[in-house]
């Protein structure tokens, strides 16, 4: 149970921020951290005083300089990209792989400078993955979020980021009376209290194995959207899980500014310009908007889309592996019990950076997860199967790992969406048809 923090003085001598300078330095006293939260509209009542780690020196990860041009439009990052040279003493089997990633880097530069990008074209390249180089672009384009053509590009991107700040503004306004009382709560500061409060729970919560999001300046900005998510989508609200749906943007978005796109340490996003920090909370907040736009229903009361797909995943996992399945019902596993989080946070949790049309996928997606083990659940009992799944062994994975899942995912698709018939594949035909 937490504590509510005891509601304090405020002592003189901030600066225009409304921070003192103490606290900057991680030196105020106690009563000067808690002022500073109560002064802060967008803090909740109850929120803990968070504790964020001291501001350092970039560690070879600097702004880039062209970061100007890449924020008015991203692909002014492709001429940029450049390729680190072959280490010495690599195999031949490496000098191929490495040229074979060069060509294919310059495949989606080709189609990411056209005037008109071929979006069927980019969407059937990125299938088999999208290098890390044009990541960002790419999935601003897929989702939506960006135009195909480049005339409207710029225009566009700058019409989305200040429409996403005019609704933050609006958002953590505070009325005058509030502004006047700084003791305040959440519902007299115009907040939805019960919102934010579990907003700002998770948010410290989301991926705390990595220092990218342990800084102040990674939170407040995934609670501003996160907040104008929810109260933007009143029939859902906010729901424990879209947290981590928000992350992979943001983090990628960061580090097409970056000489460095492995943003996870080294870096602290506080010291980086303010239209930055805007952009790439904007861009964000407008590709989670569209990612959810066709699976909300997994969000609203009762999370019937949630449901639905539990209960499809059980089936199709009966069809593709019915030894997995009838194991899994001897030992009294419920599919609900462990692949609720994989429909909530779409394996977010479980796998590192993954309409109706990407609702269904998913699916495939966790039927191909779930029967990757099945060597290994065939032989486990049910608390063994639980505590499994629950901590799959995905932490080393890599890219090809993924794009192996997703392929299998296809063909499982390919073989049994839209069947009228309970045709039951082997696994072993699965394994003769890719080979």
């Amino acid at each position: 149970m937490r504590r509510k923090s005891k509601r304090l003085q405020s002592k003189p001598g901030k600066d225009q921020s409304g921070i003192t300078s103490d606290h900057r330095n991680g030196t105020g006293t106690a009563s000067a951290q808690v002022s500073w939260a109560l002064d802060n509209g967008d803090v909740a009542e109850e929120r803990a005083i968070p504790t964020y780690p001291s501001a350092k020196k970039m560690e070879g990860k600097i702004l880039r300089p062209q970061y100007k041009d890449i924020l008015q439009d991203p692909a002014n990052s492709l001429h940029l990209i450049s390729h680190p040279p072959v280490p010495p003493g690599a195999t031949a089997k490496e000098h191929d792989a490495h040229a074979s990633r060069i060509t294919r880097i310059n495949k989606f530069k080709k189609i990411l400078q056209a005037s008109s990008i071929n979006l069927p074209e980019l969407r059937n390249s990125a299938w088999s993955g999208l290098p890390s180089e044009v990541r960002a672009m790419s999935w601003q384009l897929l989702l939506g979020y960006l135009p195909a053509s480049s005339e409207r590009r710029v225009a566009t991107l700058d019409r989305k980021r200040r429409e996403y700040l005019e609704g933050i503004r609006q958002a953590f306004e505070r009325p005058a009376s509030a502004t006047r009382d700084r003791h305040s709560t959440g519902r007299g500061r115009g907040l939805d209290e019960a919102i934010w409060h579990q907003i700002s729970i998770d948010v410290p919560r989301t991926n705390p194995h990595l220092e990218l999001y342990s800084y102040e300046a990674t939170q407040r900005s995934l609670e501003r959207i996160l907040y104008l998510w929810a109260i933007r989508h009143p029939a859902s609200g906010y729901v424990q899980g879209i947290n981590d749906l928000v992350t992979p943007f943001w983090q990628v978005f960061l580090g097409q500014y970056i000489t460095d796109p492995d943003v996870e340490s080294g870096m602290d996003p506080g010291q980086l310009p303010r239209p930055v920090l805007d952009a790439v909370e904007a861009d964000s907040f407008w590709c989670l908007t569209k990612l959810l736009e066709g699976i909300q229903d997994n969000y609203i009361h009762m999370q019937p889309g949630i449901t639905r797909q539990v209960s499809a995943l059980r089936d199709l996992t009966a069809r593709i592996d019915g030894s997995l399945a009838r194991h899994m019902e001897q030992e009294g596993v419920e599919f609900i019990q462990f692949s609720f989080r994989w429909m909530n946070c779409l394996l977010m949790r479980e796998v590192s950076a993954e309409d109706q049309g990407f609702s269904a996928f998913h699916l495939y997606v966790c039927a191909a997860f779930l029967v990757k083990w099945s060597s290994q659940l065939l032989h486990m009992d049910f608390q063994e199967i639980m505590m499994f799944l629950q901590s799959l062994p995905t932490r080393d994975w890599t890219e090809k790992d993924v794009e192996l899942l997703l392929s299998e995912a296809f063909i499982w698709k390919s073989l049994f969406a839209g069947s009228q018939a309970h045709v039951v594949k082997t696994r072993d035909a699965l394994a003769e048809m890719m080979l």
